[in-house]
């Protein structure tokens, strides 16, 4: 584990890290990331108190305090109101980033000014292709955090696949617009064949099997999951995905579009954007490929797992932002991506102006009536 020495000797602890970020116990993110990056900041030897991203209140650091962790898309949040305080020894931001529309990130524009590294939980895909987004101006903060998963909460479920022709394609997740279920419903009737199922929840996807919620803890979802070959997922706007690495560790194979985030990696198949035809070419191409290949790919997936998507490199990477004393300038921004990122902000499903935003604003109101008059204490 990455330790003092190893990170040179000249940073200088600091007492308390308050650390926002959901921590509940599913052993899938974003709860894992939670958990697992405060275990190893307590093992580092440092205090860590844990807030919900969607906490409400304003946390006034002590001496040599750090805050890290998601900013929520809504004002008046936790990290958001707790930033502003100038007596912080550090802020570092850390959350999901795709730049495939304006609409996900671009709240955090204005609070980039205010942190001094911002940890992008993001694919390779992504973050090679900064430079070519409205966000570029953010890239001296930036550090590429790629995701982990703990083999032990993943264990291996595939023994062997299915016979050619009769191979089967799993969905794992919601439905919201950035994964793009549209092209997996089209994907699916364009090949009625062949098997895909969804484990999830959210609006309907025509042709393709529900499965529902599943707890993968428990040996039923487990030998369910072991029924398919390869996971697809087809997003526009992912920043990267776990159930990639989740199906790694379970032994099927990944398909995704590079706008999933991964792209590149000999393990995972990667399917053209938005272009039905010649994915459906080489969905039907997987289903003759021979089983050694398919095992071939396991063990490369394995590697993978084991010597860079986990838990102790995702750490060294938070625990390196900490104990640095790195605080980056922004690049000059143009007028372009500066409309381009109030507009999408304006035109986020997160938006104050959207319905969601205003009850949220209503609930801030309502909370702050409620503690005229009350000491901090009796909030």
């Amino acid at each position: 584990m990455c330790g003092e020495r190893r990170l040179g000797a000249g940073w200088r602890k600091m007492t308390t890290i308050h650390f926002v970020y959901p921590h509940g116990e599913a052993v899938s993110c974003p709860d894992a990331i939670g958990r697992k990056v405060g275990a190893i900041l307590e093992r580092a030897g440092y205090r860590v108190l844990h807030y919900d991203w969607d906490d409400e209140r304003t946390i006034r650091p002590g001496a040599g305090d750090v805050l890290l962790g998601h900013a929520h898309p809504f004002p008046w949040t936790v990290f958001r109101r707790s930033s502003c305080s100038r007596d912080w020894a550090r802020v570092i931001a850390m959350s999901p980033f795709a730049h495939g529309n304006t609409y996900q990130v671009s709240y955090l524009d204005r609070l980039m000014r205010r942190v001094d590294q911002y940890l992008a939980i993001t694919g390779n895909f992504w973050f090679d292709t900064i430079s070519r987004s409205p966000y570029s101006h953010w890239l001296p903060k930036m550090v590429h955090l790629d995701l982990a998963v703990d083999r032990t909460d993943f264990p291996r479920v595939k023994q062997s696949f299915h016979e050619p022709g009769d191979r089967r394609f799993l969905y794992i997740g919601n439905t919201a617009w950035c994964k793009n279920t549209r092209y997996l419903s089209q994907l699916a009737r364009r090949l009625p064949r062949f098997e895909f199922a969804w484990m999830g929840g959210g609006q309907r996807i025509a042709g393709v099997r529900p499965l529902g919620f599943q707890n993968f803890s428990t040996e039923s979802s487990r030998s369910l999951i072991s029924k398919y070959d390869f996971l697809l997922t087809v997003g526009s706007s992912d920043a990267n995905p776990t159930t990639v690495l989740e199906a790694m560790a379970w032994g099927l194979i990944p398909i995704c579009t590079p706008q999933s985030g991964y792209y590149r990696y000999p393990g995972i198949v990667n399917l053209p954007l938005n272009d039905g035809f010649a994915a459906s070419r080489i969905l039907e191409d997987l289903q003759s490929v021979p089983e050694k290949r398919l095992r071939e790919w396991q063990a490369v997936n394995d590697q993978a797992l084991d010597s860079h998507f986990t838990w102790e490199r995702f750490g060294c990477q938070v625990l390196a932002a900490v104990r640095s004393s790195a605080r980056p300038q922004l690049l000059p921004q143009s007028l372009v991506s500066r409309g381009r990122i109030m507009a999408g902000e304006l035109m986020s499903p997160y938006s104050w102006l959207r319905p969601n935003g205003l009850k949220h604003l209503a609930r801030i109101a309502k909370t702050a009536i409620c503690r005229v008059g009350k000491p901090p204490a009796e909030w």
